[in-house]
């Protein structure tokens, strides 16, 4: 194939695809580590020489190590803030200055800009943990054109139907289905799993995903803005603007305690002198003391910090969450409920048995099936479609899908129906001579009115599902619930298969919300649901957190859904739970160490007890123990892999694995 180059730098791009997107952004910091070192290159001339020339030194080394922060509070006070960390330092320092206490005045502005680049490299690399694991954005496709001829384009080019070509090395840029090729592609950007996939002609890819072996052909089947990475990315810059309620707390806090501390140390400074005629050069010191030690900032970045960190950790195991007040809402997650087709189960259904009444074909039967669902999205109604296995021609007109029911059309001159039980039963079709096997999904064909034969189909438990339950219940969940459109016999086999503690089946969309109502009325904490279809939209935005099963879930799913898992395994749920519960933990854990601390030191230097360098460590020491500690939360395993060294699942060979579900049901 011949190749149309628009942009000459496609072997750069191709790189920066292959190798992550973007370059490291440390080179940002050198002006400030020159100045950092020029600075502490001056104030250490100075602690040497004990001259004339000290004095000179030490202010030269102030200007240049505070000149940021003495610019950053005037322009605080220029736009009416007149209390936040960095009016803090600048009045403990110059007051320091103005006591004549040189050499503390320069070193504590030295360590509060080694703390402050400190803590900005580590909240820099705590977003970037979250933009580098979800870092897919295309920027370049390979379009194949009808003359056989390749163009490198913009992603945002290329629209459906249209054909790409994926070298191997490079990143799939859309969503599509292989037309052409063998390969293997590697999905952890988006679903944190580390074996790579094996696609073939038929299967579907998704933008995001780096193709590894083999040259791909893929039709396009979605335009970027409502491709899978899209989606991520636009979820990604949403869930960082969504704070936790205990960031939102600090923020308020910081905003009366800074004012506070500012207030007491002016007192402390001047009550002694004025009421007492204690010495001014002691109190004014233990005042710059006060202010220093009292600083904020330690809390002000740990906590947030903490949240970053576990969104990361998160999206490191292919778990989605919408922002910080979603991953710490599920700390208080006390039921969860569960879809069961596409959650539990495979939701990938294939034909067993077809049962044709006498006088019509089993051809005849699966036909007349097949194109009654011709335009359903429902995987039972897949399956109908793939083994037919031949275009539908038929004239299908008139028709109308209930949703729990199934399907009415008029095929030729026929009134078709295909569905289950229910819809035979409104229709009025007698099918009561046939067989109700209760461990099977029967789907009822009737033509004019009368029954025509029954098609059995059937589904796999997913492979996880037993740990996912297994993991849910060591977390300490209250309740497990099921809720599906399934029957109730198929329902309770896997209820009792999984130890599940409540099964709800045979539910229409709206009677799944009430079902959920009445458990958020019945539950002491939240409640959680995790489904896969486009049903489950109202109820995954009516449960306290909504889980869409979401490397190829509906699209509604998952925008109603507050965590999204990308690799579609019900065990990543306690994974997620596991992940806000440690989060929390280490939040608190910096909250705590940061109040008693800045505490301690206060209460000794108040006492006469402490000096500026203790206040020091009060301040930047606490907030870099704040971030090590939040570190943590990126570096540990989670459930499976806390017990097993990695997250095995066995496969399930037990015939009873294969699992049934009604047609036409919302699941």
């Amino acid at each position: 194939m011949n190749e149309t180059l628009i942009d000459n730098n496609q072997q750069h791009r191709c790189c920066s695809q292959c190798h992550g997107h973007g370059h490291d952004k440390t080179t940002s910091y050198r002006g400030p580590i020159i100045r950092l070192s020029v600075g502490a290159l001056f104030f250490l001339s100075a602690a040497l020489l004990h001259d004339q020339w000290s004095l000179w030194l030490y202010m030269i080394a102030y200007c240049v190590l505070g000149g940021p922060t003495i610019k950053r509070t005037v322009s605080s006070i220029k736009a009416g803030e007149f209390f936040n960390e960095s009016t803090l330092m600048t009045i403990a320092t110059t007051g320091a200055i103005a006591i004549k206490e040189y050499p503390e005045a320069v070193a504590v502005m030295l360590f509060y800009e080694i703390g402050e680049l400190l803590q900005e490299a580590a909240a820099g690399r705590s977003r970037r943990s979250i933009k580098s694991l979800m870092d897919v954005r295309p920027e370049f496709a390979n379009r194949l054109e009808s003359d056989g001829t390749i163009t490198v384009v913009d992603p945002q080019l290329i629209m459906p139907e249209d054909t790409i070509v994926i070298r191997p090395g490079e990143r799939i840029p859309l969503d599509g289905i292989v037309k052409e090729g063998l390969s293997f592609v590697d999905t952890a950007a988006l679903t944190g799993e580390s074996m790579p996939r094996r696609v073939e002609p038929g299967s579907t890819v998704l933008g995001g995903f780096v193709n590894q072996t083999g040259l791909l052909t893929v039709e396009v089947t979605a335009d970027y803005n409502d491709s899978t990475v899209a989606r991520i990315l636009r979820l990604m810059e949403e869930a960082e603007e969504r704070k936790a309620p205990t960031e939102r707390f600090i923020s308020r806090f910081a905003r009366v305690y800074t004012p506070a501390v500012v207030i007491m140390a002016a007192m402390l400074a001047l009550v002694p002198p004025l009421l007492f005629h204690a010495s001014w050069r002691i109190w004014s010191y233990r005042a710059l003391l006060f202010l220093v030690a009292s600083c904020p900032c330690a809390l002000v970045i740990s906590v947030p910090l903490g949240f970053f960190a576990g969104l990361g950790a998160a999206a490191r195991n292919g778990i989605l969450i919408k922002g910080a007040s979603f991953l710490e809402a599920l700390n208080d997650i006390r039921t969860v409920a569960l879809d069961k087709t596409g959650t539990l189960t495979e939701g990938v259904f294939s034909v067993n048995l077809l049962a044709p009444q006498p006088g019509t074909s089993a051809e005849e039967l699966l036909r007349l099936a097949a194109s009654a669902e011709q335009h359903s999205l429902h995987p039972i109604a897949e399956s109908l479609r793939k083994a037919y296995g031949k275009p539908i021609t038929e004239d299908v007109s008139d028709l109308s899908e209930t949703a729990g029911e199934g399907v009415t059309c008029r095929i030729g001159g026929d009134e078709v129906a295909v569905g289950n039980l229910r819809l035979m039963s409104r229709l009025g079709v007698d099918v009561s001579d046939t067989t109700d096997d209760a461990a099977a999904t029967v789907v009822y064909v009737a033509r004019n009115g009368q029954y025509v034969g029954h098609i059995v189909i059937s589904d796999r438990l997913r492979s996880d599902a037993s740990t996912a339950i297994e993991d849910l219940r060591q977390l300490g969940i209250k309740r497990l619930v099921m809720l599906t459109g399934d029957r109730i016999s198929v329902a309770t086999s896997i209820g009792e298969r999984l130890g599940i503690d409540i099964v709800r089946a045979e539910l229409l969309p709206h009677e799944k919300v009430a079902q959920l109502d009445q458990l958020k009325a019945d539950t002491d904490g939240g409640v959680l649901f995790a489904g896969d279809g486009l049903n489950d939209a109202p109820v995954l935005a009516r449960a306290d957190i909504g889980v869409a099963m979401g490397g190829l879930g509906a699209e509604a799913a998952l925008e109603a859904a507050d965590v999204v898992l990308m690799s579609d395994e019900p065990s990543r749920l306690a994974q997620a739970i596991s992940i806000a519960r440690r989060t929390r933990v280490v939040v608190w854990q910096n909250i705590i160490v940061a109040f008693a601390v800045k505490v301690t030191v206060l209460l000794l230097g108040g006492l006469g007890m402490a000096s500026l360098w203790e206040a020091v460590f009060a301040d930047v020491g606490v907030a870099l123990l704040a971030i090590i500690n939040s570190s943590r939360i990126m570096m540990r395993p989670f459930v499976r892999e806390e017990k097993c060294g990695g997250r095995l699942v066995e496969p399930i060979t037990d015939p009873t694995a294969v699992l049934h579900s009604d047609p036409g049901q919302p699941e």
